[in-house]
């Protein structure tokens, strides 16, 4: 494990976030969003994160194997998928262009699967495991900093 590792881990948690930030904004800018080119409404959107386990990675001599699965790389976007499993809304308003036309559902329109108030807690999240990483890089910094000054003397 590098001088720089837990530097570089908590940059790719800063970058993850930052996607996930564009995503939610993206979200929360479609939430009225009644037609796509895909068709039908906007459907949510959500980033997928997994822990990045590129070979070789250090072992730790003090863990039984079973356990260590080593220190960590941080984690990498594997996909930003679209709900599909969320219902989308219906909103009466049989004026709306994209209003449907027959059917028991007649005069009502089919809206985004995106609920504001769950878009801001997941910014929020967002933005406190961005601050997270950051602090995790300044404290890394400051750590370098005071072995310098220590090896210096």
């Amino acid at each position: 494990m590098g001088i720089f590792s837990s530097i570089n881990i908590a940059a790719t948690g800063m970058s993850a976030e930052r996607l996930r930030s564009d995503v939610i904004a993206d979200n929360i800018a479609n939430a009225s969003t009644t037609r796509t080119t895909e068709g039908g409404p906007y459907k949510r959107g959500r980033v997928v994160l997994r822990p990045r386990t590129e070979e070789p990675y250090w072992r730790s001599p003090f863990l039984p194997n079973m356990l260590d699965n080593g220190p960590g790389q941080g984690v990498r976007v594997v996909e930003i998928q679209k709900d599909t499993k969320t219902e989308p809304r219906f909103v009466y308003d049989p004026t709306h262009p994209d209003a449907i036309q027959t059917g028991p559902r007649a005069g009502y329109v089919e809206m985004p699967n995106v609920d504001i108030v769950t878009e801001m807690v997941d910014m929020i999240a967002a933005s406190r495991a961005y601050e997270a990483n950051a602090s995790i890089i300044d404290g890394s910094k400051s750590m370098f900093q005071r072995a310098l000054d220590i090896g210096g003397r």
